[in-house]
């Protein structure tokens, strides 16, 4: 049955960056003196929010509380990023289409952990920002995911102006972390899986893992009832 609306994640999901934003969270805090390898990132912190990566990091290495120092962080990885997208950008063509598909059928929003300004700039680029009705990014929320404000957030919002409200349970989330997918079923949503970091193993309670964001992959067109 097709959804009554549909939340995607963007980092590592509409935006194919998990391991742009690995190199780019190793060079922020090779900045301050501290070694972040790839490996400690996707074992322990993707899916997280930029805020939540830096301030556990910093706790890590024994120097939380430094004043300023996690807004600094994550005003370097924004910016770093988005220069970054100049030569290297992350939104696939395929993703466009996905979006374009779903945008027609159903209203669509992000919940996401990454700055607007990152966000909105990426979907601009790419020629996405006028279908969403709706973006909570990381200035948006007090709790990120795995705590289910941000989902919550968004169909709040989705919700504003519409005569019969969307039920979470009739929400379709696109994710690509263990803990987007902890934050979506705490909400009461369903949640496709974009195969990425996370062992599969730890993704039980997933309506679908998907190789990638792709309106041709059947499982997906399925979900919309598509031919």
């Amino acid at each position: 049955m097709t959804p009554g609306a549909v939340i995607f994640d963007f980092n590592g999901t509409i935006s194919d960056d998990e391991q742009l934003l690995a190199e780019l969270f190793h060079t922020i805090f090779a900045e301050v003196g501290i070694d972040v390898p790839a490996g400690l990132y996707f074992d322990e912190f993707v899916g997280y929010s930029d805020a939540e990566i830096c301030e556990r990091l910093l706790a890590r290495f024994g120097r939380p509380n430094e004043d300023g120092l996690v807004e600094r962080l994550i005003a370097r990885r924004t910016e770093l990023y988005l220069e970054a997208q100049h030569e290297r950008p992350t939104v696939r063509p395929q993703a466009v289409e996905m979006v374009r598909q779903v945008a027609a059928r159903v209203p669509v929003a992000i919940a996401s952990g990454a700055a607007r300004l990152e966000i909105e700039t990426v979907l601009e680029a790419s020629g996405l920002r006028d279908l969403f009705e709706v973006l909570v990014c990381l200035e948006d929320v007090t709790n990120g995911k795995p705590d289910p404000e941000g989902y919550l957030v968004a169909l709040g919002l989705l919700n504003r102006n519409r005569p019969s409200p969307i039920e979470a349970t009739d929400v379709l989330v696109f994710e690509d972390s263990e803990q987007g997918l902890r934050a979506a079923t705490a909400a009461g949503m369903r949640c496709v899986m974009v195969a990425g970091p996370t062992p599969p193993a730890r993704l039980a309670g997933a309506a679908a893992i998907v190789e990638s964001l792709d309106w041709s992959i059947p499982v997906v067109r399925e979900l919309f009832d598509a031919d």
